[in-house]
Parts: C-alpha cells; structure tokens; sequence
C-alpha cells in the first residue's frame, strides 16, 4: 500500500480509517504552551555594512527567509485530545502501541485520560527524553525533558523488538566484560538525546520538529518491517522520513500549510506518497514566497 499525507483535521479523517489498521501510532500534539510557536528562517551573506561581526573580523549581513509559526492555546487541552485518543485506540491491532509526546504542564492530566481510554492495565512505559539546549530562567531548575506516555492496545500481545533497538554505551565500561561493552547496552526509560541543533542538516525549519533519533529509536521497537505507522500531528514529517528509513509504511495528517511545505521538501520524489487534500508542489511555491 502507498504512503499517505492528509492535509486536514485529523479528527474526521480518523473516523474514516479502518479499525485495526495501524500497528504504531506515534503523536506529538500542541503542548498548550499559551505562547506561539515560532521559529524563523534566516541566512548570512558577506556585506561590508553587516549587522554580525565573524571570522577574522568579517562582517555579515542576516537576511530574514521568512517565519513558521502557529498558535498553541487550547481553552480545553483534555477536551481537544480525548476523541483523537479515542480514535486512536480504534485504528490500533492488537500488537499495536501508542506514544503520545507530551510535556510537563500536561503530562500528568494526559495519563488520568489515557488510563480511561486504554485501561490502566494497558499503560507501559514512561519515557522521559532529556536534553540540554534552549533558555534558563533564573527562578526555577530548567525544564530540559520531555514526557512520552506508552500505551498498547492489549496487555502482553504488543510488539517489542528490543534486539532492533541501536544500544548505547555502558556509562561505566570497565564494570562489565569486553563483550558487553561492544555490544553496548539497551536503552532504559530515560533517553539522553539532543534537541535538532538549529545550524544541523537536519533542520527543516518547522517549529517543533523531534530528532530523528528519538522516532527512529520508536519505531525500531514497536514495529515490524512493511507494518503500517501513524501520525496524526506529523508537523516536519520525521515520523515519515524514519518510517522510509526503517521500510515501514506511513500515514501522516496535519491541518497546517506550513507542514504540508516542509514535508513536500523533505520527502524525495522516488518514495511513492499519495497527498489527499493538498497540492505538495504548489504549497512549496506558496511557502516559499512568504515572508511571515
């Protein structure tokens, strides 16, 4: 079956779906932060008048490209969330699990919610994902993690491959043989990954994006290769670039031009995408024409 990319609301399309069809649902809705998201474009040419001072006394002059940005203000977060959850619990097999990437301000109500949808007893794993980028007030810790809420469809029938997951190092090698520190070991509940560096290759721009790694870590594990994988606020797409990466088959939905633009970018042209409700080359043209 081909890949697919829905330009829409994803609650309607949701209901649309066949029950039982996805094997993995990955989410990363809005954090209800009360702020706008934003994230801006630029790029630095050599002027002798520029605003930015470099190497060996270089100046430079900062073009802005334009700005991606969308409102993240829900007057009710757990009202917005529990159809789509619900839906979500619909469209997974048997095997399948769900993520749900949250943060702290609504990580704690987001699983009372869940334990009603899914069952407590379906509940299977917190991820916590740190890292260490980004501002530092000065009147409380810095928040540096985000919460990943795990939940399967049915207790102890889920797929867990943990020998597809890439290991990481033994944080003290010398305490155990030469063979298990090759090997390296399994990742535990609580991942150390760096946010997508704002000057990486892997910046595409979108506001939220995730780093490949963490998704690529998900869908390795709760997965099989030619499984169907769904994202229901696919924003840059990584859920997709993972899923062309791993062989797994994708369904993406977002309601933003913005994402649509950037995941028809991202996207090289020999994977076969089938785009519902959205022209992707006209979008790009749209896009890149913007300023704001």
């Amino acid at each position: 079956m081909r890949n697919q990319i829905y330009f829409g609301d994803n609650l309607p399309l949701l209901k649309r779906m066949e029950a039982g069809s996805v094997h993995l649902i990955y989410v990363d809705p809005p954090f209800n932060t009360g702020k706008t998201q934003e994230m801006k474009r630029v790029r630095t040419v050599r002027s002798d008048s520029g605003d930015r001072v470099g190497f060996k006394g270089r100046r430079y002059e900062t073009i802005e490209l334009g700005t991606q940005k969308f409102s993240d203000l829900f007057d009710d977060y757990l009202g917005f969330l529990e159809p789509r959850l619900e839906e979500a619990r619909r469209l997974l097999a048997e095997t399948g699990s769900i993520y749900v990437h949250l943060d702290y301000r609504e990580v704690h109500y987001c699983k009372v919610l869940m334990d009603s949808i899914f069952g407590r007893d379906c509940f299977l794993n917190e991820i916590i994902w740190a890292y260490d980028y980004g501002g530092r007030p000065r009147d409380r810790w810095p928040p540096k993690h985000d919460n990943i809420l795990v939940y399967t469809r049915s207790p102890g029938a889920h797929v867990f491959d943990r020998e597809a997951v890439e290991r990481i190092p033994y944080m003290a090698p010398g305490l155990v043989t030469k063979e298990k520190a090759a090997r390296g070991k399994l990742p535990t509940d609580t991942w150390w990954h760096t946010i997508v560096p704002t000057s990486g290759k892997e910046r595409t721009g979108y506001p939220t994006q995730k780093p490949v790694g963490i998704l690529k870590r998900i869908v390795a594990a709760s997965s099989r290769p030619g499984d169907t994988v769904l994202d229901f606020f696919a924003g840059s797409g990584t859920t997709g670039e993972v899923c062309i990466e791993l062989g797994r088959r994708f369904v993406l939905i977002d309601d933003s031009e913005q994402a649509m633009a950037v995941m028809a970018k991202r996207f090289p042209k020999r994977v076969d995408i089938e785009w519902i409700g959205c022209d992707p080359a006209a979008l790009m043209e749209s896009n890149s024409s913007r300023t704001d």
